[in-house]
């Protein structure tokens, strides 16, 4: 299939930096190209859904094909949480969100956990593609390095033998949920 603009339903530099590395060549859009600055309201249950929501909205709206990604992180002594409340785990931003972490996992001897993302590409005649993707390692007892975003400073990565918060972004995004995720994305379309 031959792309050459896609609607990114995100208003993030940083996703949208690490989209146009993997779909080079097409023409992409933000939120904020579009002159979209509405909220779109994640209702779905799992990662999946969201995407799905997330990029038919804006694929619908502006009648091209949209791209939407949804992640988060996932802990195995959490039964999964903060998953899909990732973002807004603690209500108080990214700080907060770690501190909690933390809190939660004060007695909880399985630290191993995995961030997860799905993406989905979504056409204006209403098919829909999507990719999934991983990346595994544990969580930190205290915060390591400043890099990244998020959870990235508690996040240590099996692939990278560090925390993402030590890891420059190339690193990062070399093994990244998200890369992971898009590279599975443009093998379907």
């Amino acid at each position: 299939m031959e792309l050459t603009e896609i609607a990114i339903a995100s208003a993030n530099k940083h996703k949208i930096r690490e989209i146009s590395e993997i779909f080079t060549g097409v023409t992409l859009l933000s939120m904020h190209d579009l002159g979209f600055d509405g909220e779109i309201e994640e209702t779905g249950k799992n990662f999946r859904a969201n995407a799905m929501i997330k990029a038919k909205a804006i694929a619908e709206k502006y009648n091209m094909p949209a791209l939407a990604d949804d992640s988060g992180l996932c802990v195995d002594g959490l039964n999964g949480a903060p998953g899909i409340y990732s973002a807004r785990f603690s209500g108080e931003g990214e700080a907060a969100n770690r501190k909690l972490l933390l809190k939660r996992l004060e007695n909880v001897p399985d630290r191993h956990a995995h961030f997860e993302c799905a993406v989905c590409l979504y056409m204006p005649d209403g098919h829909t593609y999507f990719g999934e993707g991983k990346t595994f390692g544990r969580i930190l007892y205290e915060e390591i390095g400043t890099n990244g975003f998020g959870y990235d400073p508690l996040f240590y990565s099996d692939d990278l033998k560090k925390s993402f918060g030590l890891a420059t972004e190339e690193e990062k995004n070399s093994v990244s949920h998200r890369f992971r995720a898009l590279q599975d994305l443009k093998g379907k379309i």
